[in-house]
């Protein structure tokens, strides 16, 4: 039975774990955090990912799941109404739509509950070192011992740790898209019904909505700035800076700032794609924003990472063993269908033409082959 070393457990990962195991083969999953991540945004997931999740048996459990906004305001950088909708939200387009809007942890625990089963799991340890053998990939653990595995897959995220191993640092295919974004979590002091509120203004913005029957608040802060240097793991600086770059928004702001300083499950990182000419080298693939991320700016990048774990899963599966062969096969595959959803946050064409091109990215890629 072929093993395969999985370095992330969030929607690809889980993903590609759950459908490696249906195909024959034994995964192991990596993850840093203690347990499958809590937090984050809302997500949407669209077109043919919808079909993985059905696929899948969840595509009822994630209905269910969904968020149940009836609109959304938009203020002006003073807390001023601009206008308001009950027919869609920005965050997850039109309310009568077929797609769903949930929270990522709430589908990273539907995709962890098909994935447990026949799935190893190696929680609160990271990948250190990946050196190519012959017959397959040793590995070195920042706690563990090390292992040899017959494939590794990254499906660490927009700050790959496999990635950056296997093809160096991420300069060269890290593409800043010229903004910063944080997400939190906080009780909803704001006594918010199933309603979401933008605050624009000066180059930052807020976004709020309730969650867990409004009992919660999920806050995504943002500023529109150059890239700047800041480590991506210091929180505090991290805050420091949000508290500066909004200081004069009017509205929440003040509010949701205090609360930042608080918030147990605090994210915070650039607006960026990542671009690669390969995604793989030798026994070490790439899958979601590891090897291919749109940025929040498309609204595809869970999509993107459901249905790119299939793929490479249903490749691998097909290959007999001959792995080279299947992730050149996932490649061609998926390529053209990441093309599509990365510039839906690159381009900006008219209304019409806006929609006619989210339509196309959903769906350009066939589950079967």
């Amino acid at each position: 039975m072929k093993t395969v070393l999985i370095s992330g457990a969030s929607v690809a990962g889980l993903t590609l774990a759950h459908w490696l195991r249906r195909r024959g083969f034994a995964p192991t999953v990596v993850e840093r955090a203690p347990g499958v991540r809590p937090g984050g945004q809302a997500i949407d997931v669209r077109g043919v990912a919808l079909d993985v999740l059905d696929r899948m048996d969840l595509l009822a459990p994630a209905r269910e799941a969904r968020t149940r906004m009836r609109g959304m305001s938009m203020l002006d950088g003073d807390g001023n109404e601009l206008w308001r909708s009950t027919e869609m939200t920005l965050s997850g387009g039109r309310l009568d739509s077929g797609d769903i809007e949930l929270l990522r942890e709430d589908l990273a625990q539907l995709l962890y509950g098909r994935a447990r089963d026949g799935v190893e799991y190696l929680f609160d340890d990271s990948v250190t070192a990946l050196v190519q053998e012959p017959h397959g990939v040793r590995v070195s653990f920042e706690r563990g011992r090390s292992r040899t595995f017959d494939l590794v897959v990254g499906a660490d995220g927009l700050r790959s740790t496999v990635r950056r191993l296997t093809f160096g640092a991420e300069g060269p295919f890290f593409r800043p898209l010229g903004g910063y974004v944080a997400v939190f979590s906080t009780e909803n002091f704001l006594g918010l019904d199933d309603w979401q509120v933008w605050l624009q203004g000066g180059g930052a913005s807020y976004c709020v909505y309730p969650v867990r029957q409004n009992t919660e608040l999920r806050v995504t802060l943002g500023f529109t700035s150059e890239p700047f240097a800041l480590d991506h793991r210091d929180t505090e600086a991290q805050k420091t800076v949000l508290a500066e770059r909004l200081a004069g928004l009017g509205g929440d702001t003040p509010r949701l700032l205090k609360a930042m300083w608080q918030a147990p499950d605090f994210y915070f990182d650039a607006m960026a794609q990542i671009h690669l000419d390969r995604w793989s080298e030798g026994r070490v693939g790439l899958v979601g924003d590891a090897g291919h991320c749109p940025s929040p700016l498309s609204g595809q990048g869970t999509s993107l990472a459901l249905v790119g774990a299939y793929v490479l899963a249903d490749e691998l599966g097909r290959a007999a063993g001959d792995h080279r062969a299947a992730l050149r096969r996932y490649e061609e595959r998926l390529r053209p269908f990441v093309g599509l959803n990365q510039a839906l946050a690159t381009e900006n064409p008219g209304q019409g033409a806006a929609e006619e091109s989210i339509e196309r990215a959903k769906n350009a890629v066939r589950l079967d082959g």
